[in-house]
């Protein structure tokens, strides 16, 4: 499995995000890297397949296939985190969305995949993204074994404020570095586009 020393420092855009609205970081349907760390090793892999289910309290739900080392730290741990990537490191994403640490223990620095963590937590969150939820594991041993799927209630988020703040992204006025990711096959990732706001009539 890949081994990774974890930075404290969090980067310089780095704010702490309300769990009232934890669950906006998700509600476009970004890839997301999922982060875990236990018994002294850590590990992140990349996951297409990831939704926010609950407002109060914020939960959300990933598929963690069996196959990754991911998986063995995220129940070793009881929890993981959900990291938000921005295009900037759309090549990262790639990387360790392809090589499993089963057999590339190096992955991560073979892709230049750094980690960090929160003041006062020891989380291995990834350098690059726009948001990171912090989510304790919901144990539901049948969806895990026969789904590969896992359930987690958020207890802590941020995100770069650059591009989310007050609750909301703001895409249009960021850097378009920092638009979220969201991946199709073969390598094709599309990025989040335009704003359309529909009056209800209401």
């Amino acid at each position: 499995m890949a081994t990774e020393t974890l930075r404290n420092e969090p980067p310089e855009y780095f704010a702490e995000v309300a769990l009232s609205k934890a669950y906006r970081l998700l509600n476009h349907g970004p890839t997301v890297l999922v982060s875990a760390a236990h018994a002294g090793v850590s590990n992140v892999m990349a996951a297409a397949w990831a939704m926010p289910l609950d407002f109060s309290p914020p939960k959300v739900a990933v598929v963690i296939d069996k196959a990754t080392a991911t998986r063995a730290l995220v129940e070793g741990a009881g929890g993981f985190v959900l990291n938000i990537p921005s295009k900037a490191i759309a090549a990262q994403v790639l990387g360790v969305g392809t090589d499993s640490a089963v057999s590339h223990p190096d992955k991560l620095a073979r892709h230049g995949v750094t980690l960090f963590s929160p003041p006062g937590e020891a989380l291995p969150l990834v350098h690059g993204c726009v948001g990171w939820l912090h989510c304790k594991l919901l144990p539901e041993p049948h969806n895990q074994q026969r789904y590969d799927l896992f359930l987690g209630e958020v207890i802590a988020a941020w995100a770069d404020p650059r591009v989310f703040r007050d609750g909301h992204w703001e895409f249009a006025s960021a850097p378009d570095s920092l638009r979220t990711l969201h991946y199709i096959a073969g390598g094709q990732f599309y990025v989040i586009g335009d704003s359309l706001k529909v009056d209800s009539g209401h």
